[in-house]
This record gives structure tokens, C-alpha cells and sequence, in this order.
């Protein structure tokens, strides 16, 4: 099954299906979404599964943007088993909020739901603590959008946060300019940031902490994702664990702000 979509003035969107999963491409042969058939509420790739890994440092959010709709597989899942967060998702593009809609399940707007076409970018900068929950997901054929990775945007980012809140960011792990990217977010939040493998995808997810604990305690932690793990069925013990890879740490916690110890 192929479902193709052009256009003059966005990137070309391709749906196609195989083992019972149906996928979103936008630009290109790189999968943008996926969708199990049986189990359309759920998150099929481990990056979207990893991003909500959010919850281990800000686990009662109650305001979301959410820059890029995607396959709308994080909104989805947000509304079906986070239900005290009201989510706000912005996308520029016309067709896929009509592939999201028709072919990918996305629930009709609703108080705890909504989508706008719109520039998400702009939605960012025109916000002043409006949100204390952020995602940002934006790509064009495997690469950045640019005016979601500069110095501006990711400082708008932190004006548009309430605190505590939380920046969510996906990349690519082998994006040559994955540290660059970094840099400018720990420059907008002060450096409390907290970097995330997504093994099975090769996608590094960042979290950038507004008004957060400066560390959290591993045992904490720990007791935190079993909990969510029972509640949402998603591998939080694992990302804990995966948490020592790429972050400053000590045998009794997580050490988040530059100046914890």
C-alpha cells in the first residue's frame, strides 16, 4: 500500500505499509512515523517511545506544544494515557495533517486535543509561559529544520516554558552537528540538560529542564519508572539505566544542574 501527496511548497509525503505497520516519509525514503495497525495507540519506534522518558523528570505536566505533527503518534498516545495534559500540536504542513487524520488515526479536536496549521517556529516565539511541556521534532528528509536549531529559537524554547517545564528534542544520533545542536540548548537553559540514547533507532533524545531539581536521586528514579512502566508499559527502568551514558552522574544520583554535586 502506497499513498503519495505533493506539493510546491512542502516536502512530498509518501505513506506506505509492510508487516501489518504503516509509515509516514516526508521528503524522502527516512521513516517520519509509524503506526502498528493493531495497535494504532501505541508507539511502534523506540525514539517516540524514549521521548516520553520527560516524565521521569517532570512527571505532571499539564500543558503541551508540540512542534510537528508527524504520523501524530506522540499526541495520540498523550491523549489516550496522559489525560490531565491538554496538547496543543502545530504543523505546517496542509497534507499531513490530513494523512494524521485519515490514515494514522489521529483523534478529532477536542478540550485535550487540537491541531493547527501553522508555523511552529512562530508558535514558539509568540509564547511567553504558556506551556510547561515542549516537543520538538522537526525534519526534512533525514535533516534539521533550521529554524528549529538556532541560538533564537531554542532561547524563545525557554521563554516559552512556564516552571517547572521541560524541552523535549529529537535527533539524529550521527547528525555531525549533534554537539553544536547541544551547546545552544544548554545555552538557553543554563546547561541542565539530560541526553538520551534511543538504541534501537540510532536517535538521541534531549531534555532541557526549566526551574528542575538540580539532581535527582537514583533511587528515585528508579522507583519512578516502575511506576511508569506499570502505567504506561513503556521500558522506563531501561532508560534510567541508559541515563549514565551520556550525562554527569555520582553513585547517589543524576546530577542535572552545572553546579550539583
Amino acid at each position: 500500500m502506497s499513498w503519495l501527496r505533493k506539493s510546491s511548497r512542502h516536502p512530498e509525503i509518501t505513506v506506505s505499509e509492510e508487516d501489518c505497520v504503516r509509515y509516514l516519509h516526508l521528503g524522502g525514503d527516512h521513516i517520519q512515523s509509524a503506526m502498528r495497525m493493531d495497535a494504532p495507540d501505541d508507539l511502534e519506534l523506540d525514539y517516540t517511545r524514549t521521548m516520553m522518558a520527560f516524565l521521569l523528570f517532570h512527571p505532571r505536566p499539564r500543558d503541551c506544544l508540540m512542534v510537528g505533527l508527524g504520523g501524530g503518534s506522540i499526541p495520540k498516545f498523550i491523549f489516550r494515557r496522559l489525560p490531565g495534559v491538554r496538547t496543543r500540536v502545530v504543523e505546517l504542513n496542509p497534507a499531513v495533517i490530513t494523512a494524521a487524520r485519515g490514515l494514522f488515526h489521529v483523534p478529532n479536536d477536542s478540550s485535550r486535543l487540537r491541531i493547527e496549521l501553522g508555523d511552529g517556529a512562530s508558535a514558539v516565539h509568540s509564547m511567553k509561559a504558556g506551556c510547561d511541556l515542549l516537543f520538538v521534532d522537526g525534519f526534512d528528509d533525514g535533516d534539521q529544520v533550521p529554524a528549529l536549531v538556532s541560538d533564537e529559537f531554542y532561547a524563545a524554547a525557554f521563554e516559552a516554558l512556564r516552571a517547572p517545564g521541560v524541552l523535549v528534542v529529537n535527533f539524529f544520533g550521527h547528525d555531525r552537528r549533534f554537539d553544536r545542536y547541544l551547546q545552544r540548548i544548554e545555552k538557553a537553559f543554563g546547561d541542565c540538560t539530560i541526553s538520551l540514547n534511543a538504541r534501537e533507532d540510532g536517535n538521541v533524545i534531549v531534555f532541557a529542564l526549566k526551574g528542575g531539581p538540580a539532581s535527582i536521586r537514583w533511587d528515585d528514579l528508579r522507583r519512578s519508572a516502575e511506576r511508569l512502566e506499570h502505567k504506561l508499559g513503556l521500558p522506563f527502568p531501561g532508560y534510567v539505566s541508559g541515563l549514565r551514558k551520556m550525562n554527569r552522574w555520582s553513585r547517589q544520583a543524576l546530577l542535572i544542574a552545572p553546579d550539583a554535586a
